[in-house]
């Protein structure tokens, strides 16, 4: 018996995910952020919460993103004036990451403007339920403590 498109789960998820990420969009573009830029500001800002000092490896790692993309975008996003890069004492070569007084202001709107997407999208469904749907899902060893930023 042959599959009916509505019936792929693949294919759904392709679906969905496309309806988020137009919200996702939405809700970030008066911000002045893309949602990838928002993903590595809430990570490093998040991480700067903790009380760490991450570098581009930490947040790639915290982000589940490509370190070469990680790279350009902290880039993009220090060009903003949203974060700065320093030299990490125990690593000359190596640079911390540190969210800015700008980018400390904005993280927690774009965060909060993300909920809301997330909110208005997953709304028809528990929130336990959805999250014991997407975590076995997405890459355990990229979520430290079953937590992720934003």
């Amino acid at each position: 018996m042959a599959l009916e498109p509505g019936d792929s789960p693949g294919l759904l998820l392709w679906h969905a995910t496309l309806r988020w990420q137009r919200g996702i969009a939405a809700a970030l573009a008066p911000l002045g952020l893309t949602h990838v830029q928002f993903v590595l500001l809430a990570c490093t800002w998040w991480l700067n919460e903790q009380g760490g000092h991450p570098n581009q490896q930490a947040v790639a790692r915290q982000a589940g993103t490509d370190v070469k993309m990680t790279s350009q975008v902290l880039r993009t996003l220090t060009d903003k004036g949203l974060i700065e890069r320093e030299v990490d004492p125990a690593d000359t070569r190596a640079k911390r990451l540190r969210v800015t007084a700008a980018g400390a202001a904005l993280a927690p709107r774009a965060i909060e403007a993300v909920e809301a997407v997330d909110t208005a999208f997953f709304g028809g469904v528990p929130r336990a339920d959805v999250l014991a749907v997407l975590r076995p899902l997405a890459n355990p060893e990229d979520i430290e403590d079953g937590r992720t930023a934003g």
